[in-house]
């Protein structure tokens, strides 16, 4: 498996459609408005093998303190690959010197960003208006 990664913002919409629906994920069913977020996030770094989009993360940011990542998804026949972990890295890398990065995270996707580097903040307590219903 030779997967690249790639920052181009032109992505294939059934296939990131695809990949969000291999999530379960509810962005999935708003295409258009998902389409938009991405190519208008600060940051967008997409995994492919061959042509085939195997996973995605986004950043969104005010472009010198803060980065916020919402998106990390990886088809489940490639998770357990570093896929993930290395979308993570990329992302981190182009914002390093950011004073904080910042994500919520739930399920087994505690332990998985605890490994790339992050803890938990303090006692925050992670709140939203939410209209999925994934979580």
């Amino acid at each position: 498996m030779n997967i690249t990664y790639s920052e181009e913002r032109e992505l294939p919409t059934d296939q990131v459609i695809e990949l969000y629906r291999a999530n379960n994920w509810s962005s999935a069913e708003k295409p258009e408005l998902l389409m938009k977020a991405l190519k208008n996030s600060h940051a967008l770094v997409s995994a492919w093998d061959g042509s085939k989009l195997v996973g995605l993360g986004n950043a969104i940011s005010d472009g010198y303190l803060v980065v916020y990542y919402p998106h990390l998804l990886v088809l489940p026949d490639y998770q357990g690959k570093g896929i993930g972990t290395s979308i993570v890295e990329v992302l981190k890398n182009i914002h390093a010197g950011f004073h904080m990065h910042m994500l919520t995270a739930d399920g087994r996707a505690i332990e998985f960003y605890e490994k790339c580097g992050f803890e938990k903040a303090g006692q925050t307590q992670s709140m939203w208006i939410y209209s999925g219903g994934d979580h």
